[in-house]
């Protein structure tokens, strides 16, 4: 639900030769029953050298050995969409197409798309960003029936969970539990299943794309730090409608969590729409101190709700300055406006810090 079959067909400038949405019922069971109706259909329109889009490709697996001959055979270039990595990664192992596949991750709605809509926080907080959710006369029910009937239902079916309410469950500590670092232990005792199994439901959401995990930065020499990961979901308004709780307001400890939260988004995305190599991760020592984002190695962010920072506010920064590692130490806050203090640290409104995220002024 992040707009990318919209994308193919509003935005592809090349007409595909073939277009196969396998979400069509009759579709999707004719090539399960037979993956070489692809192969068949090519060879008798007599295609080669051109271009096949097929959506949602995680339905039917076994076309990539097809897709596969047809590259070598034909020098057909494909463009494969889908929701989930996991039946492909299962059925074909990690190295899909042998190297031949070049991978781009969608997002929900980013700044850069969503500014000149004069969206406050409160209202990103309330519907999140997918676009389906976010342009919805009604977002509350939309975000209901994507829980019920795709998180709960055809997630947990996919991966294969055989107690739906447990997995149901898990969702809710997934979601309380979000931007903390896993402790997989209780959410164990939380739920009543097995350490092993939660270590498996966190994968499946990876997997379908539902969250991602922030890994601990350890490169310090100074301080001993934690070494678990974090863990988002991949929406504001996923998170808060399984959380059932209405939107977050100025004063709230979760207003100040959500504001953290829709920061990762907007570092993960530009990430991976940049096709950066840079590694997101966040630092915490066993002493207390933390900053929410280290940036590769080369930029330290702290993220605040607060609209007048001290320095309680950027301690975390600080502290990580001595390390001496990253170039930058950033604050991200609700302040007016841009400033820099003289121990270094940088006073950045959140809107400023995506404006200069965007624009390939922070990396």
């Amino acid at each position: 639900m992040t707009g990318k079959s919209t994308l193919i067909e509003k935005e592809l400038t090349e007409k595909p030769a073939l277009y196969w949405n396998l979400l069509r019922t009759g579709l999707q069971m004719r090539v399960k029953q037979n993956p070489e109706l692809l192969t068949q259909e090519v060879e008798a329109r007599q295609l080669s050298h051109c271009l096949i889009v097929i959506d949602e490709i995680q339905l039917v697996p076994e076309l990539l050995d097809e897709i596969h001959f047809l590259i070598e055979e034909r020098s057909i270039r494909f463009l494969l969409s889908g929701s989930s990595s996991r039946k492909l990664l299962r059925e074909k192992g990690p190295n899909l197409l042998g190297g031949r596949a070049g991978k781009l991750s969608m997002h929900p709605f980013v700044f850069p798309e969503i500014k000149e809509m004069g969206l406050t926080l409160e209202q990103v907080f309330t519907t999140g960003l997918m676009p389906h959710v976010l342009l919805s006369d009604d977002p509350d029910q939309d975000l209901d029936d994507y829980i019920s009937t795709y998180l709960r239902d055809e997630i947990g079916r996919e991966g294969e969970v055989r107690k739906l309410e447990k997995f149901a469950r898990f969702l809710d500590v997934a979601a309380i539990t979000n931007a903390e670092p896993v402790n997989y232990t209780n959410i164990a005792s939380d739920v009543g299943i097995s350490r092993q199994s939660v270590t498996n439901w966190y994968q499946i959401l990876i997997d379908t794309l539902i969250g991602h995990y922030l890994p601990a930065f350890t490169n310090g020499v100074k301080r001993k730090t934690f070494g678990l990961p974090k863990f988002y979901l991949f929406d504001l308004g996923i998170t808060r409608a399984i959380l059932q709780i209405p939107p977050p307001t100025e004063g709230q400890s979760e207003y100040g969590r959500f504001l953290e939260h829709y920061i990762f988004m907007e570092l993960k995305a530009y990430l991976d729409y940049g096709q950066r190599k840079e590694v997101l991760s966040y630092w915490r020592t066993t002493s207390g101190f933390e900053v929410d984002f280290i940036l590769g190695d080369r930029i330290a962010i702290e993220v605040k709700a607060t609209k007048q920072s001290n320095a309680r506010d950027y301690k975390g920064l600080l502290a990580f300055m001595e390390e001496g590692i990253a170039e930058r130490h950033i604050l991200v806050c609700r302040e007016e406006h841009p400033r820099k203090l003289k121990n270094g640290v940088e006073i950045h409104p959140w809107a400023f810090f995506l404006e200069q995220l965007w624009s390939g002024s922070i990396l």
